[in-house]
């Protein structure tokens, strides 16, 4: 029986363990942000790539570039308003007072759903325009790439909107003020990736 206890002992998840006091984590965050941190690595080599990818795709002959639609110019600006409301959220979070708290937690998630609506728009225009996703292969990387992105963000708004249920029924601040600063965390970080894959669609 000792020996099985010594094969699956996971020494890695606990430090400084002695007698009589309770082991601690081996990461000075909480699970949610360590595992929020890696996924943000993890989404961060996966655009890596397909940008990688696209650049090299862009070699071959059949490449037609694509002239992106106005209305991302308009989407992109929606996305920074929904980023600068979740970090008023943030630090409104961390005072005393919590007036306006609740406008800027839910104002953040409506901006992201009309930019995701917005993204919605683009493609239909350019499906009314003719432009499929096996036109070419620009037009499969744009829908590829902003795609993707968008499926992230609708991702975010699964929590956001878990969170902003709890926020309206009257949960503590206290209670919730983790899960405001990680969804901040991850439009900030979704706002980087789509400033970079608009200027990469924007300049090729």
């Amino acid at each position: 029986m000792s020996l099985f206890k010594a094969v699956t002992a996971k020494p890695w998840e606990t430090k400084g363990v002695i007698g009589g006091l309770r082991p601690e984590g081996t990461f000075d965050a909480s699970p949610e942000r360590v595992a929020l941190i890696v996924f943000l690595v993890v989404a961060s080599i996966i655009f890596s790539l397909f940008s990688v990818s696209y650049f090299i795709r862009m070699e071959l002959p059949d490449w037609a570039p694509l002239t992106e639609p106005t209305q991302l110019w308009l989407n992109t600006g929606l996305l920074v308003i929904s980023s600068v409301l979740f970090q008023w959220a943030r630090n409104i979070s961390k005072t005393e007072s919590q007036k306006n708290i609740m406008t800027a937690f839910i104002g953040g998630g409506v901006f992201a759903i009309l930019f995701i609506a917005g993204q919605m728009l683009a493609w239909s225009t350019l499906q009314a325009s003719g432009n499929y996703l096996a036109t070419n292969p620009a037009i499969s990387f744009f829908y590829l790439l902003t795609g993707l992105h968008a499926v992230h963000l609708l991702g975010g708004l699964w929590v956001w909107s878990k969170s902003s249920i709890r926020l309206m029924s009257g949960g503590k601040i206290e209670d919730i003020r983790e899960s405001i600063e990680l969804c901040t965390l991850y439009w900030h970080f979704l706002l980087i990736i789509w400033f970079i894959v608009f200027a990469i669609l924007s300049n090729t």
